[in-house]
């Protein structure tokens, strides 16, 4: 790391700086001094067509809208539960931003919920839910509907050395259950916590062709340096057919209807033309009995207002870098590829032509995420396997906008399951393919990281 430090000179040549280069394109947003905690929330109105403004601002309602029960008055909004954790996108959103892990079991879980499924698989290779709860342990039950129970954390920690004598503390969950409705849960149960992700920049990340994805995976095994990102293929319920997955932790989702769709049903137990069902498994009479005898629309939310959802996520834009000029972050992105972060979190990448926003087509973008599965070691393993993601691996996370989550959401909670409450904690429990670069971390000497972590702010 000394030899680095000298060469950080040559180094910095080698990066210019990125002032032209807009992380989201067309597609991005400045981040003015003072309105940081609005950040997630822009959208640029100049680069989409004048006929879709009503629909981009219906979507945006929609997003922020708390969701009722039926029957109600507001049947466009109406269709809560039976079983639901939230109410609301942006329960679970806030800002557009990321949920957050409970710091303690008696705290609830807001902007987190609990993946649920047993061995084997579902009838189109993705996980098999568990038998009385389903796939998504929901807390909450509208009248007449007990909820299913409660999923709480408790942390154990423990302290990793840096190379230059600095500790720091990391700290890993365990999921407890407790005032369980319909019984106890499958003997081989796996589960899953996952924290809700930032929702901005996904038209542009559907939009980047599924050839180039595969082809970054195809030259990251042909450098044979130890970084093998793989592709998800997973259930794409509208085609009917077998996709690239792209969104979610374990690129569990094909395209962003889908992901919004998944979340309106597992979430708020809201159906759609996507997922039609009710989430009501056999053992919850009372959940079954309730939609019997209501007689709810189906679906809840209608195709035009799914589209338009879909639309909004479409053309939220991408915070913009900042400081790019700054020769501590100029520094810091220099190290950030000597250590072999950009192997995976792929600092560019170009759209393709999207016939759904054609306005979205053709931008180069730097979101910092291959879009591929990766092996990230048992320390971040959670067992359960998802279409071909196994229980070690995961999607490589876009990295766009990380340094205004705090600005944003009040907190810092990285990775799938909120544990990392910094960057550094975060790098630190990087395993497996990540090993190596978690290394050359760790050798850092303080002033290296310090330029390493602004660079990852600025980004």
């Amino acid at each position: 790391m000394r030899a680095l430090i000298l060469m950080l000179p040559l180094a910095l040549a080698s990066f210019p700086t990125l002032a032209q280069d807009r992380a989201g394109g067309d597609f991005s947003a400045a981040v003015l001094p003072g309105a940081e905690r609005e950040a997630f929330q822009k959208i640029p109105w100049g680069k989409i067509p004048r006929k879709h403004w009503d629909r981009v601002r219906s979507g945006r309602s929609l997003t922020r809208q708390t969701w009722v029960i039926s029957p109600s008055l507001e049947p466009r909004i109406a269709g809560l539960g039976p079983t639901y954790n939230r109410p609301s996108c942006l329960s679970c959103h806030p800002g557009n931003g990321r949920g957050e892990a409970p710091a303690a079991p008696g705290d609830p879980m807001r902007g987190m919920l609990v993946r649920l499924s047993i061995p084997s698989q579902d009838g189109h290779g993705g996980p098999k839910p568990e038998p009385r709860y389903g796939d998504q342990l929901n807390e909450f039950g509208i009248p007449g509907v007990p909820g299913e129970g409660e999923a709480f954390l408790t942390w154990t920690t423990h302290t990793e050395r840096l190379a230059d004598g600095q500790e720091v503390t990391l700290r890993q969950p365990k999921i407890g259950f407790r005032r369980l409705a319909h019984g106890p849960l499958h003997p081989e149960l796996m589960t899953s916590a996952r924290i809700a992700p930032p929702i901005y920049g996904l038209g542009l990340l559907e939009a980047v062709p599924e050839a180039d994805i595969l082809a970054i995976a195809k030259a990251q095994k042909a450098a044979g340096e130890g970084i093998a990102g793989q592709p998800n293929r997973v259930w794409d319920a509208l085609r009917r057919r077998h996709a690239l997955g792209r969104f979610g932790w374990k690129a569990n989702q094909p395209t962003t209807r889908q992901q919004i769709a998944g979340a309106l049903a597992g979430d708020m137990g809201i159906t759609s033309d996507v997922l039609p069902e009710p989430n009501c498994p056999p053992a919850q009479t009372a959940c079954a009995a309730v939609r019997a005898r209501v007689g709810e629309k189906h679906p809840e939310i209608s195709k035009a207002d799914l589209d338009d959802m879909t639309l909004y996520h479409f053309v939220l834009a991408v915070p913009d870098t900042r400081n790019q000029n700054d020769p501590k972050v100029l520094a810091g992105k220099a190290l950030f590829h000597a250590a072999g972060c950009a192997a995976c979190h792929q600092p560019s990448l170009k759209t393709g032509p999207f016939p759904a926003l054609p306005a979205l087509a053709g931008q180069r973008i730097h979101p910092y995420t291959d879009l591929l599965l990766h092996d990230m070691g048992p320390g971040l393993a959670d067992g359960r396997p998802d279409y071909r993601a196994d229980g070690r691996q995961w999607r490589t996370p876009p990295l766009w906008g990380i340094g205004l989550a705090d600005a944003v959401n009040a907190h810092t909670g990285l990775l799938h399951d909120g544990r990392a409450r910094n960057l550094l904690e975060a790098i630190l429990w990087h395993g497996g393919e990540g090993e190596k670069a978690k290394e050359a971390v760790r050798r850092m000497s303080a002033r290296e990281r310090e330029a390493l972590l602004a660079f990852l702010k600025a980004i």
